[in-house]
């Protein structure tokens, strides 16, 4: 209701300051897009100093709202953030203004890197700047890992659902089955009766499955592949942006082999080292795959459900916040999407960590990262350099 009122306000002024609101969010957006380097945590900091100390376009409180609504859907949560932050300052208009001005700036510059990588990643010295790169991303998941972990596995309940997610995804059961499971099993220690999960059935579940059934190209992925397999990703993903490396490496990796687990590590890469959502590492992926075309469809595939989910969520999520039900279902979900993290960590670091200097890099960086509030970015670049270094040796 309050977000209705909201949009009606911004429909009831005058057209100048509809398009002075309007301008405002694409420049506080546009800006974030090119310098929010750090994953989501610093995005949300940077939104709250931009709209909330600076220009006070909401409550801290009413701001706060919006982050745990972000939590309750599918999604990128930085992202899902800067669209909420549209919706609630220039209704339907903003929605769009303000998550394609997040979007768009990483995308470009991403698609540049995934560009250079093409054209020049056989080179020596890109390789070896990839080589030392890797080990530092591995240090930048466990500390994600470690520090998203302590907020969400609280207790031996939550430990035992977390080992047992970390086991069957390393024995190969796929990501969408292991998040579901989660959510209804935590529903049902939760709750008497699943006759009272009525909620999750009616959204979540269906969409997962409406997702999970979509089509599967065979061979080399067509650009209606890309944009359906993450149209897929984004319906149904939770969590960080780090958990997507286990639906990538799954998806991509092992269905349909269109790229290696080096590649996927080079994508993360590119994603971590550039500003911006994680999830733009879609554009990375789609132009291995399709060159620009496959980007675009990528880009668009993994962003379009989060449009669409606080669009059409937001007016009940105040309920949702409140909702018993819902509250196990959704710690279910962190729980197992913690546990996906996990099993794509000891996978990758299996092929990313493999001799006395990667592993001096990942300790290193690990240190760092746990006693220090350095931007990662500076961290990637340094890794950059000593692998490159390390090469031409």
């Amino acid at each position: 209701m309050e977000n209705n009122i909201n949009e009606m306000r911004y429909r009831d002024l005058p057209p100048d300051e509809k398009r002075e609101r309007l301008k405002e969010i694409f420049k506080v957006f546009i800006k974030l897009g090119v310098t929010a380097f750090g994953g989501p945590a610093a995005h949300t900091a940077m939104m709250d100093e931009e709209v909330v100390k600076k220009r006070k376009w909401l409550s801290r409180e009413k701001f706060m709202d919006l982050i745990g609504a972000t939590n309750l859907i599918p999604g990128p949560n930085s992202t899902e953030l800067a669209i909420h932050l549209g919706f609630d300052r220039g209704g339907l208009a903003g929605l769009f203004i303000a998550g394609i001005s997040f979007i768009l700036p990483a995308m470009v510059i991403v698609l540049f890197f995934a560009w250079m990588y093409v054209s020049f990643g056989s080179l020596p010295e890109l390789t070896g700047a990839l080589y030392g790169i890797k080990a530092v991303i591995m240090a930048i998941i466990l500390q994600a890992l470690y520090r998203l972990g302590k907020s969400v596995i609280k207790g031996w309940l939550a430990a035992a659902f977390a080992v047992v997610v970390v086991g069957l995804s390393l024995y190969g059961v796929k990501e969408i089955p292991l998040l579901l499971m989660a959510g209804i099993a935590m529903l049902v220690i939760r709750n008497s009766g699943l006759v009272k999960g009525k909620l999750f059935s009616l959204w979540y579940m269906p969409l997962a499955s409406i997702t999970a059934a979509i089509p599967k190209p065979q061979g080399n992925m067509e650009v209606s592949g890309i944009f359906l397999t993450f149209l897929k990703i984004g319906s149904v993903l939770y969590g960080s942006g780090y958990v997507l490396i286990a639906f990538l490496r799954s998806e991509f990796v092992d269905n349909f082999g269109v790229i290696t687990s080096q590649q996927l590590l080079d994508a993360v890469a590119v994603g971590q080292f550039t500003p911006g959502p994680v999830f733009t590492t879609a554009t990375f992926v789609g132009y291995l795959i399709q060159g620009i075309p496959g980007a675009i469809a990528g880009t668009i595939g993994i962003f379009l459900p989060s449009f669409l989910l606080v669009w059409l969520l937001n007016p009940v999520i105040p309920k949702l916040r409140s909702s018993k039900v819902f509250s196990a279902i959704l710690d279910g979900v962190n729980i197992a999407s913690m546990g996906l993290m996990a099993s794509v960590t000891i996978k990758l670091g299996m092929e990313s960590i493999v001799d006395p200097l990667t592993i001096v890099l990942f300790a290193a960086s690990f240190a760092v990262l746990m006693k220090t509030k350095l931007n990662s970015a500076w961290l990637i670049l340094a890794g950059g350099l000593i692998g490159y270094a390390a090469q031409l040796i």
